[in-house]
């Protein structure tokens, strides 16, 4: 297997953040609790949004959004599973 970069993802992760990521589901690094994205308790706006686990109070992630760029810090998800519409599936508008 060899290795390529990043541009290989670049379609499906299009694809990926297309989709309502509030049905997400984050399972905090803290303490092991999985959680729909909706559920996090979020505090804000400024300088930022941060989602906190509502289990353990853990941050689970943070926004933050510039003019012309958005950083998203998911580093208190050790995953982030996302429902996908089947590939066949027609696009919704």
């Amino acid at each position: 297997m060899t290795a390529v970069d990043g541009n290989a993802m670049a379609g499906d992760l299009r694809e990926l953040f297309a989709v309502d990521v509030t049905t997400a589901v984050a399972t905090c690094a803290g303490c092991g609790e999985p959680c729909v994205v909706a559920r996090l308790r979020v505090w804000g706006p400024a300088p930022g949004l941060v989602a906190r686990c509502p289990s353990c109070d853990g941050v689970v992630l943070r926004l933050v959004r510039g003019p012309e760029r958005a950083w998203l810090d998911l580093r208190g998800a050790v995953s982030l599973q996302v429902p996908m519409p089947p590939r066949d599936a027609p696009a919704t508008p």
